[in-house]
């Protein structure tokens, strides 16, 4: 039930001294407005960073061939070797839980030499030989025409996937790209789609636009590749580990190549789930350090509420003592100081709350007005359960910071308190 007097004493004890009680309540203030931020910045960061793994699986690894660095089997060392078109079944046949093994093969490179033609223009480019699933393996979309299809594999036709990168050094300003043709190393290609790609690794953003794709069986036939397989992305299945995956698709791989089993530069892989898992280690420990470094601020504006409270107590020790003489109760004083700590803590919280909400949405006004295409840092931002956790802990507060002096209160004896002056 609403205790008006109660509360109007509460009212008048807090702006008895208002300049006071208000450095208080900023310590409590700045505390939340700082655990907020934090989150939120933390927040941010990681938004930013996951968003240039948008449309990638991340639960993925690529693997090569390299040099071999130990003798097996009567085969020398340094011996060079390639995987072969059946080592993709064999894999799908021994592990069930891969989503998708990836046959890649790879013509020319960054800042390569000129191996692309079209009329008289000559650029280089890097060319891909892909199967239609490497499009949901890597940050792509299609903005014109299709991707490889199943029958482009399988009738190994000569279709070409092409970047703006592409686009930009071969064809004319609005000409129409679908249709026509590109020459590949001598052999001519038929532009089937556009893509674009979010990549920025590989030489960057830019770069990442100047590719082509291939049907696999085609760039194998077209460039006298014979079975050759350059290198694999293998994609786990929803609740499979590559990780996990990895060291038995990597023996499995060495036993069909003849390869020692402790040699461990015969193939060369990079984990992109164990990246994936490092960055996401990473933001945990921001968010911990974001908790901790708030939690701080936060304590030290309690531990300035529960010093004044001590203050107002031994300004009212009169007062109690005449209250304890007229026969309150002490667990009525005891509320009364917890009452009041913890009103003075959550309406600080609160406001610190408020401030930081306006200055998060002002920050995500001016991170839309912005080109985000490259930025690592994307709205940043808290949910409930933050706000809600950030209340608990303000009620935590301002019962620790009232529970002294509600102490202090009550344990004065009456005759003690009444002469006091």
């Amino acid at each position: 039930m609403f205790d008006r007097d109660k509360w109007n004493e509460i009212i008048q004890a807090l702006t008895a001294n208002t300049f006071r009680t208000l450095l208080t309540a900023f310590g409590v203030f700045w505390g939340i407005f700082i655990l907020v931020i934090l989150l939120a910045a933390g927040n941010g960061l990681e938004n930013g960073v996951k968003k240039g793994f948008a449309g990638i699986a991340t639960n993925t690894m690529f693997m090569w061939t390299q040099s071999t660095s130990k003798p097996y089997k009567g085969l020398p060392q340094t011996r060079q070797f390639n995987f072969k078109n059946d080592d993709v079944p064999a894999l799908k046949a021994n592990f069930p839980d891969l989503l998708y093994v990836s046959p890649r093969n790879q013509l020319g490179g960054y800042q390569g030499a000129n191996n692309v033609i079209r009329n008289d223009k000559t650029a280089a480019f890097t060319v891909y030989g892909d199967y239609p699933e490497l499009i949901k393996q890597e940050s792509m979309t299609i903005t014109k025409g299709r991707f490889i299809n199943q029958q482009d594999i399988l009738n190994k036709r000569k279709i070409a996937v092409i970047g703006q990168g592409v686009i930009d050094g071969l064809y004319e300003k609005g000409e129409e790209v679908i249709g026509s043709y590109i020459k590949v190393n001598g052999v001519n290609f038929m532009v089937a789609g556009v893509y674009y790609s979010k990549n920025k690794n590989d030489g960057g953003a830019e770069e990442a636009q100047k590719k082509i794709f291939i049907p696999f069986t085609t760039f194998q036939q077209s460039f006298n590749f014979g079975d050759t397989v350059g290198w694999m992305a293998i994609t786990a299945k929803d609740g499979a580990s590559i990780t996990q995956l990895k060291e038995g698709i990597m023996d499995f791989m060495k036993s069909r190549h003849s390869i020692h089993p402790d040699d461990d530069r015969a193939i060369g892989n990079f984990d992109l789930y164990e990246e994936f898992s490092k960055v996401q280690g990473l933001f945990l420990i921001l968010r911990i350090i974001a908790y901790f470094v708030g939690t701080l601020v936060l304590l030290s504006g309690i531990i300035g509420i529960s010093n004044i409270m001590l203050i107002v107590v031994k300004e009212r020790t009169k007062e109690i003592g005449i209250r304890r003489a007229l026969g309150a109760t002490p667990s009525a004083i005891r509320g009364q100081i917890l009452t009041e700590s913890i009103f003075l803590t959550i309406m600080a919280g609160m406001v610190g709350i408020a401030v930081a909400t306006g200055v998060l949405a002002i920050a995500n006004m001016i991170l839309d007005s912005m080109p985000s295409e490259d930025m690592m840092f994307a709205n940043p931002s808290v949910d409930l359960r933050v706000v809600f956790i950030a209340l608990l802990i303000l009620v935590g507060s301002g019962l620790l910071a009232g529970f002294i002096p509600a102490q202090t209160a009550i344990n004065v004896k009456p005759v003690d308190a009444l002469r006091t002056e």
